[in-house]
């Protein structure tokens, strides 16, 4: 087994824990102290405490005093609408809401616009050690920026045995048996001018219901592993412009050794999908033999790709050609 290979199934292994459970990325509510300017002015006891959800709330309805239905495990945030609507109620309300705010999971509530925080909200925090958080931001803002911070952090993993290069903008993820020449293929792309994202394991995070964001894993970020020279450091050999840290997952490419019994895709009007976690992504089959150029082909595919996301599609307006001329000599 080669060193890449180990390092490979080391971080599958350590994968495959993470998605059991064994091992668990832990977000705190001082993470996001520390993140996004936000103040923390009471509740300083729970700083420590565990976000299990990247979801928050507006305890909007819950103002009025109905709490059926409070997520309190959630991050609360109070924008000006519902501290108006705090302020109008009298003491005994307040106190009431207060309490029920402020339970034993909360994680923090934060108060938005440089908004003053009223007495009970902080007494009532320091006592059940919520933390009582302010940011001089809009709530639109930072519910945005948490959000998506949080939504990129509980965001599904998995990891693949593959190649992630950005070729023209386009995520284009290789894949195959080992040995089919993927690294190679990767290696004349980044002398065109190509950016290598991962060699050998991708990682990837689905950060929304069809986004799959790929990434190479800390390890081995940078190395590309060529049989024969072996671990090359693709940054230090053609400059920080070779590598990206990061890229979305567009289009897939599957190299496999030329089959002669086999029938390859002619026109390319028929796309097939391959579906990693609950996202389906379009992908080609190239087979591969002697004499063939690989990284050619891949970056023509990259740029064919791209061309059929604006419309032009060269196989469906050859196709509408022939039936057009068969149409007329048959008429």
């Amino acid at each position: 087994m080669s060193l890449i290979e180990l390092i490979y199934a080391t971080i599958t292994n350590r994968l495959i824990r993470i998605m059991e459970g064994c091992i668990m990325k832990v977000i705190r509510t001082k993470d996001l102290l520390e993140l996004f300017n936000l103040k923390l002015v009471g509740g300083e006891d729970g700083i420590h405490r565990e976000l299990t959800s990247s979801d928050i709330s507006r305890p909007g309805i819950e103002m009025t005093g109905y709490f059926a239905y409070y997520k309190e495990e959630r991050i609360q945030i109070i924008g000006k609408t519902e501290m108006a609507y705090f302020l109008n109620l009298n003491e005994e309300e307040q106190l009431d809401r207060a309490k029920k705010m402020c339970t034993d999971v909360t994680p923090g509530i934060i108060i938005t616009n440089n908004m003053e925080v009223p007495d009970v909200i902080l007494e009532e925090g320091n006592k059940a050690a919520v933390p009582i958080i302010t940011s001089p931001r809009k709530t639109t803002r930072v519910i945005v920026r948490i959000t998506n911070y949080l939504g990129s952090k509980f965001a599904p993993l998995t990891a693949v045995h593959g190649v992630l290069v950005d070729i023209y903008g386009v995520g284009v993820l290789i894949m195959g048996q080992s040995g089919v020449g993927k690294s190679e293929a990767a290696l004349e792309l980044v002398k065109r001018g190509h950016r290598l994202v991962a060699d050998d394991s991708v990682e990837i995070r689905q950060e929304d219901y069809d986004t799959l964001i790929g990434s190479s894993p800390p390890l081995i970020e940078h190395l590309l592993e060529i049989r024969g020279l072996g671990i090359l450091n693709v940054m230090t050999l053609f400059g920080a412009g070779a590598v990206k840290n990061y890229k979305r997952i567009s289009y897939i490419v599957q190299l496999e050794i030329w089959d002669d019994k086999k029938q390859y895709e002619r026109l390319g009007i028929e796309e097939e999908t391959m579906k990693i976690m609950d996202v389906d992504v379009i992908k080609s089959t190239v087979p591969v033999r002697p004499g063939r150029n690989l990284a050619v082909i891949i970056e023509v595919a990259a740029m064919n790709f791209r061309l059929k996301r604006m419309g032009v599609n060269a196989a469906a307006d050859f196709s509408d050609k022939l039936t057009t001329i068969i149409e007329t000599e048959d008429s």
